[in-house]
């Protein structure tokens, strides 16, 4: 079976329990963080329930091409510091 690259893109804020489970089942656990599932009907229907929250890729590529890092440099451009940036000061 193929695998899906399923990144979380929005807040899981203001989302019912039966979402939050949904987020939590596919192992997503902040905006930005991205896993890979198996393609199946059951994978489909819970990427289905959350599918405002979520973006789905499909095939491994998206991972090597590096487009997962999105979420993670995003804070760099808002003037933060990394935590090696800091001990060199």
């Amino acid at each position: 079976m193929a695998a899906l690259t399923v990144i979380q893109r929005r807040s899981r804020n203001g989302s019912n329990q039966r979402q939050l489970d949904t987020l939590r089942s596919l192992g997503l656990r902040r905006i930005g963080h991205t896993v890979e599932v198996q393609d199946s009907p059951q994978a489909r229907g819970m990427l289905h329930a959350v599918r405002h929250l979520v973006e789905v890729q499909e095939g491994e590529s998206a991972r090597a091409s590096g487009e997962a890092r999105v979420g993670s440099e995003r804070g760099r451009a808002g003037g933060q510091v990394s935590a090696a940036e800091r001990v060199g000061k």
